[in-house]
C-alpha cells in the first residue's frame, strides 16, 4: 500500500505535533496538561462513523520493525459478521507509523511472532471460530484460515478473547480463550497448546483444554463473568491462566485458574485463587521479565477519587505500571496516563512488549478530537503509541491508591 503525498504531509505534521508524548516518565501524567491526544497517533476513527477502536496489539519483528494492530465494533463495523482488523508498521521505533494491510474477518486478536514468522491469532468475528493467520512478509500479506490445515482451529462453535499474550513454556505455545456458547455472561475459560515445532495452522496439532464455567455464588456472590484470560508460567513453572473479573466495588480481583502440564485440563479454587489485582475488572496483559525476575502488567486502574464507584470494570481514565512477584501481590510501579474525565476518556486495553530497558505498548484511547470527542469511554476513537524509558526503574511516588499499595522500590 502506497502513501499519497497528501497521507504523507499529514502524517509529518501530526508527527510533530505529538512527539513529544512519545516517552513516557515513570510517573508522568501525560494527558491531563494537553488536549492532544497523548502518544504517537497510530490510527484515528471519529465516533461519527460508528467504527470504533478495538484489540490493540504489537510486537516486535526480528529486523527491528514494529508491527501494530486494531479492529473495528460499533455499530457499522460489521464486526457482528466479518470483523476486519488493521496492521500499521513502524521502521523508526515508533516514531511514525503507515497501514499495511486490512485483514478481513478477523477480530479480537492478537500478533505474535515464533520461529521468525509473524501469526495473528483470535476469532472471525464477534464469538466466532477461532482462526489463526500466518505472514511470510512482514505483516503486508496473510494466509486464509479456510480450512482446518490452514489455520480454522474450530469448524464449529463460539468463543471469546482479546489480544492476550501467547507464552512459550515447556515445549509447547499456550494461548487462552474462552467459548461463548452460552453467551457473553456464561463464558467458560480454557487454554490451548501447540508444540512449538509444530505446524500452528493445523488444527490437530493443537490442544484444548476443558472450558470451565464461572459460579455466580463466588466472592460472595459479587462474582462476575471471567475473561480475556493470560497464559503465564508461574514461578513454579506451571501455567495458569489469569483472568480479568467483573466484580463491583473495590479491590479489583483477578482469577488464576491452574492448567495441567498437558494442556487438558483446566481448574479452579474460589478460596485461594481470586488476588487482589488493581484493574483487574478490565484487560489487562501480563508478561515476565527474566532480568527482574518479576511479572509486569499495564492495567486500567481505579485512583482513590474514583473508588466509590460501583462498577470499576467501567472507569479506565487512568493507565498504571503494575508488577508482582508471584502473580498473587501487586504493586502499583506507575501512573502512565491519566485524565479526570470517566465518562468520555479512557486509557485501555494495552498491550505491550519489553524493547531492551524499556516497555513499548498501544493503547486504545478514548480521547478529544475535532469532531466531538469518543463516543464514550469505552468506544475509543484513536490508537496510540507510547514507550517507557527504563521501565525496571519506576517507583511511583503517588499516594496510596485504591486496591494496591505504591511500589517501594
Amino acid at each position: 500500500m502506497k502513501t499519497s503525498p497528501k497521507r504523507f504531509i499529514m502524517e509529518c505534521v501530526a508527527w510533530l505535533l505529538r512527539c513529544s508524548f512519545l516517552v513516557l516518565g515513570c510517573s508522568h501524567i501525560n494527558a491531563a496538561v494537553s488536549p492532544a491526544v497523548p502518544g504517537v497517533m497510530i490510527d484515528h476513527s471519529p465516533a461519527s462513523s460508528g467504527q470504533y477502536i478495538g484489540s490493540p496489539s504489537i510486537v516486535i519483528l526480528a529486523n527491528g520493525y514494529y508491527l501494530a494492530s486494531h479492529d473495528f465494533f460499533g455499530p457499522k463495523s460489521g464486526s457482528v459478521i466479518c470483523a476486519t482488523t488493521a496492521i500499521f508498521r513502524s521502521t523508526d521505533r515508533g516514531a511514525m507509523w503507515r497501514e499495511i494491510a486490512r485483514v478481513q474477518c478477523s477480530f479480537w486478536a492478537n500478533l505474535f511472532v515464533h520461529r521468525g514468522v509473524v501469526y495473528l491469532m483470535g476469532v472471525e468475528n464477534q464469538h466466532g471460530r477461532i482462526v489463526i493467520r500466518r505472514s511470510l512478509d512482514g505483516g503486508v500479506t496473510w494466509t486464509e484460515p479456510d480450512s482446518t490445515v490452514s489455520g480454522l482451529l474450530t469448524p464449529r462453535g463460539r468463543f471469546h478473547t482479546a489480544p492476550v499474550p501467547m507464552v512459550e513454556h515447556a515445549g509447547k505455545l499456550w494461548r487462552a480463550f474462552e467459548n461463548a456458547d452460552g453467551g457473553g455472561k456464561r463464558l467458560r475459560a480454557g487454554m490451548l497448546s501447540v508444540p512449538v515445532e509444530a505446524d500452528l495452522l493445523n488444527a490437530t496439532n493443537w490442544t484444548f483444554s476443558n472450558f470451565l464455567p464461572r459460579d455466580p455464588k463466588w466472592l460472595a456472590g459479587n462474582s462476575g463473568p471471567w475473561l480475556e484470560g493470560n497464559a503465564v508460567a508461574t514461578p513454579e513453572g506451571k501455567m495458569v491462566d489469569v483472568l480479568r473479573v467483573n466484580t463491583p466495588g473495590l479491590p479489583e480481583k483477578a482469577a488464576l485458574a491452574e492448567v495441567s502440564d498437558d494442556g487438558r485440563t483446566i481448574s479452579f479454587s474460589p478460596t485461594r485463587s481470586f488476588v487482589d489485582f488493581p484493574g483487574g475488572s478490565k484487560k489487562f496483559t501480563i508478561r515476565f521479565d527474566a532480568k527482574s525476575d518479576g511479572y509486569w502488567s499495564l492495567a486500567s486502574m481505579v485512583l482513590p477519587e474514583d473508588a466509590k464507584a460501583d462498577r470499576p470494570g467501567s472507569i479506565r481514565n487512568t493507565l498504571a505500571l503494575i508488577r508482582s512477584h508471584d502473580l498473587r501481590h501487586w504493586e502499583v510501579r506507575a501512573i502512565l496516563l491519566h485524565d479526570p474525565d470517566t465518562k468520555r476518556h479512557g486509557f485501555q486495553y494495552a498491550d505491550w512488549q519489553f524493547d531492551g530497558n524499556d516497555i513499548i505498548f498501544v493503547c486504545r484511547t478514548a480521547y478529544d478530537d475535532k469532531e466531538g470527542g469518543a463516543h464514550t469511554y469505552h468506544d475509543a476513537n484513536f490508537l496510540t503509541f507510547h514507550r517507557i524509558k527504563e521501565f525496571r526503574q519506576c517507583a511511583t511516588t503517588a499516594k496510596s491508591v485504591a486496591g494496591a499499595q505504591p511500589g517501594s522500590h
